[in-house]
């Protein structure tokens, strides 16, 4: 029963917050007028607000004379419970604003998963500077809400993001090479270079409507039949490749440190595509945003991914 009060107590305080919140300036205040100067509302408004409440609960609040209005018992009451809550407001509003200045608590990145290899620098040097933070690195094709908080900074690669709320900026280019196994190369032979491709056989996508640009010069360049295996994501494409399946296109950032694999040919203009930080605008001043920002551009700079 006590608890069932309670609830509908909170629950009346939520909705009808409006008139709490005059009347306790009346209270505090004593005055009609000066309690409409502070809320900036007209006082025909207090006045409505006040009726209204002492009508809802069944009891006077305040004495009405001609210097004003000074409350009653229950008034008084209202006036305790009134200041309670905006001192409570008050230090919510402040540790959410402090909140946002922390170096601490959860920090989201998203990438593809092919640019691990520029977060993971990065994201060992947020810890190092600032042990305090946790961090959640997501990796997905999809592309990730910040609008809705989904993830604090995001690395998207392709098209220049054009979500009006978001701050973008290029971090770098995402360059892509052509791979392969030494038993693919000891079965079909080394291709001297793009002219000599003839008679190979490849690793593509799911589909030949494939956005990449290296995707789009293959579908271009080479017969459809050429294409052996297909796969709808990174890593199955990488283990294709490093089983010795065909020519596959891999990143630069994650391939070159692979030894179980041969870069054919190197990086193309044509096969590179930019990439780009992005941030809501909302978050993108904070400093955990701004330390996170900082670490990826020196990394990407020490990764020299000209941008």
């Amino acid at each position: 029963m006590m608890a069932a009060t309670a609830f509908m107590g909170a629950q009346m305080l939520l909705e009808n917050w409006d008139e709490i919140r005059t009347a306790y300036q009346v209270a505090r205040v004593g005055t009609v007028s000066g309690a409409a100067e502070v809320l900036g509302v007209h006082h025909a408004t207090v006045i409505r607000h006040v009726d209204a409440l002492e009508a809802r609960l069944g009891t006077k609040l305040f004495q009405r004379h001609p210097r004003g209005y000074t409350p009653t018992e229950a008034g008084v009451q209202l006036l305790a419970v009134g200041q309670a809550t905006e001192d409570q407001f008050a230090q919510l509003a402040a540790r959410i604003a402090g909140a946002g200045e922390e170096m601490r608590g959860e920090l989201i990145i998203t990438s593809l998963p092919a640019l691990a290899g520029l977060v993971m620098p990065a994201m060992a040097e947020l810890m190092r500077e600032h042990p305090a933070l946790v961090l959640r690195y997501i990796t997905d094709q999809r592309v990730f809400r910040l609008e809705y908080g989904e993830a604090h900074v995001a690395i998207r690669a392709g098209a220049r993001p054009t979500e009006p709320d978001n701050v973008v900026s290029q971090l770098g280019t995402n360059r892509t090479a052509l791979y392969a196994a030494p038993e693919y190369l000891a079965q079909f032979g080394t291709p001297k270079g793009l002219d000599d491709l003839a008679g190979h056989r490849f690793i593509g996508p799911d589909s030949r409507e494939s956005r990449a640009p290296f995707f789009r010069w293959l579908a271009q360049t080479q017969p459809a039949e050429a294409v052996v295996f297909m796969a709808n994501e990174i890593a199955s494409q990488a283990a294709a490749v490093q089983a010795g399946l065909g020519l596959g296109f891999l990143p630069v950032l994650q391939a070159r440190s692979d030894p179980r694999i041969v870069e054919v040919i190197g990086p193309q203009p044509e096969w590179d595509s930019p990439f780009w930080l992005v941030t809501h605008v909302d978050l993108h001043r904070t400093p955990k945003v701004q330390a996170a920002l900082k670490a990826l551009r020196t990394a990407a700079a020490r990764l020299d991914l000209q941008g």
